[in-house]
């Protein structure tokens, strides 16, 4: 009673070894199952489907000899047969157990070759993360470093704007104090000429003609930069005090922007004087018209200092211009129109057409 209780269904010593060795078998081979890989399992499943297909094409031909053995016994005797059939029915329930073991096995190998192609997939996505990760990485080193230029470069632009804010405001006070000491000049000489007029007035008339011969290259580089009223010959307003005279005096306001036209040319700053010059004959020709003296005289200034230049074609141009619009208001015989002939004969000697 004992043995049979402990040994469960092996009632005698020799039954309960047996099973214990049973059990010990069948835990070694669970542990050798879970100590193969996935490759090891797959190569044996293989190898157990070539054995079932095996197996099952011999059930095959067995049942099938079975078959033929019913039929044959069935017409000789009743027992024989029934022998013969119960044995092809074991035949075809075994075949049904190895058609079920294939079919598993196959499932098994399309299972690990599925497992197989999304973990190739997973190695994939990780690299593919990996890299994403170095180049997010990357990706925010270079924009810490672009958003660092960009507030240095705006402080900058701040800076360079209230820089030029106060040089623009230092400029205009500049100018502001060379206009009101032009003006102050210029006002000056005009009161010194009237007097020396009114106490020459009776000796003009017997004054020699004016001089309007060909100068020579160094008297005409020193006249064309010459203050207002320093002569007719070559002076950038192309009269001096006899202008007065004949009912035309040129306004303050042109002769302080031709001194400073005169500063900026001799400074060599012609990218200044000529926008100046430019600026202001438009002026003058929207508020007066073209046909004005002062247009002529502004036309004189910027003639000058395109000849200043070497461009004799454009300043020629522009004298011609002036010429006729002083022939048209002054007259031919005014001393303007004398001095505007006198600056295109230099002109015209200095380009060969003599």
């Amino acid at each position: 009673a004992y043995a049979s209780t402990s040994a469960g269904h092996c009632p005698l010593s020799s039954g309960r070894q047996r099973c214990l060795e049973a059990s010990r078998k069948k835990i070694e081979t669970l542990g050798k199952m879970t100590a193969m890989s996935q490759e090891d399992i797959v190569s044996s499943t293989k190898t157990v489907i070539q054995g079932l297909e095996a197996l099952r094409n011999e059930h095959n031909s067995i049942l099938t000899g079975l078959r033929s053995s019913v039929q044959a016994a069935q017409q000789e005797d009743n027992k024989a047969s029934l022998v013969v059939e119960e044995k092809a029915q074991l035949v075809h329930k075994s075949l049904e157990a190895i058609e079920l073991g294939l079919g598993e096995a196959q499932v098994m190998v399309a299972l690990a070759s599925h497992l197989q192609a999304v973990e190739a997939e997973k190695q994939k996505l990780r690299a593919q993360v990996r890299r994403l990760c170095q180049e997010n990485a990357w990706l925010r080193d270079e924009l810490a470093n672009t958003q660092q230029k960009l507030q240095a470069s705006e402080q900058s632009v701040a800076q360079l704007e209230e820089d030029n804010k106060q040089l623009q405001f230092v400029n205009s006070l500049k100018k502001y104090d060379e206009l009101s000491a032009s003006t102050t000049s210029v006002a000056s000489t005009t009161t010194q000429g009237d007097d020396s007029q009114k106490s020459q007035g009776e000796k003009r008339e017997g004054d020699p003609p004016l001089d309007l011969g060909f100068p020579d290259d160094e008297e005409s580089g020193q006249d064309a930069l010459s203050p207002p009223g320093g002569g007719v010959g070559m002076g950038p307003m192309g009269t001096s005090g006899s202008g007065g005279s004949a009912g035309y005096e040129i306004p303050a306001r042109l002769r302080t922007l031709h001194n400073l036209v005169i500063q900026y040319a001799s400074q060599g700053r012609y990218e200044v004087a000529v926008p100046l010059c430019k600026q202001a004959l438009e002026d003058l020709e929207k508020t007066s018209g073209h046909d004005h003296p002062d247009v002529a005289t502004m036309l004189n200034i910027l003639a000058l200092v395109y000849r200043d230049q070497n461009k004799y074609k454009e300043a020629a141009a522009l004298l011609n211009d002036a010429l006729a619009i002083r022939e048209k208001t002054l007259g031919e015989s005014h001393p303007a129109v004398a001095a505007t002939l006198n600056n295109l004969a230099v002109l015209y000697g200095k380009r060969g057409k003599y």
